[in-house]
């Protein structure tokens, strides 16, 4: 069944801010970003590494006009520290939503240093440029699978957890 958006959860702190949203083609970046920008951030960057998935939220953005902001969409991967933190310090972004990740059990389980690369290293990537840009907030979004993995992605999904933990504190 779908849940509707908590605003207590997910508009405080958006009005008004740069926010970026990582794997905003997929499926759960672009929720995200369809709901962000009815919240009026000042800027919504997009990043994703698929071209067709960026072009088809960009679009879906602009023609629907509920957003009001900035659509910034950028072409490359959460997984690229120069890209990552070139972008968050000349566009000041103030908040992230990372939501790139591989997702699909499956393929992960066949392809596990890919799944590893992208979904802990990228994760890495992003909270370390995030340190350095002064990003007020972080949040990345997990699995279910993460509370007892019992494949590869659910464990890097864990490790991305901690990673998150370790820059927090």
């Amino acid at each position: 069944d779908s849940v509707p958006p908590d605003p207590q959860l997910l508009g405080p702190g958006i009005r008004g801010s740069v926010v970026c949203v990582t794997g905003a083609g997929g499926t759960i970046g672009s929720e995200l970003c369809r709901n962000i920008a009815t919240l009026q951030p000042s800027k919504l960057i997009l990043l994703d590494n698929s071209e067709p998935a960026l072009y088809q939220i960009e679009q879906e953005l602009q023609i629907s006009g509920t957003s009001k902001c900035e659509l910034i969409s950028v072409l490359g991967s959460a997984a690229d520290p120069v890209l990552v933190e070139q972008l968050f310090t000349a566009y000041r972004v103030q908040v992230v939503f990372h939501a790139a990740a591989y997702k699909h059990v499956p393929l992960v389980e066949v392809n596990p240093v890919a799944g590893l690369a992208n979904n802990v290293c990228s994760t890495r990537v992003v909270c370390r440029a995030a340190a350095i840009s002064d990003v007020r907030e972080v949040v990345m979004i997990s699995t279910d699978k993460a509370v007892r993995p019992t494949s590869v992605m659910g464990a890097s999904k864990r490790l991305a957890e901690l990673v998150v933990q370790a820059f927090a504190s």
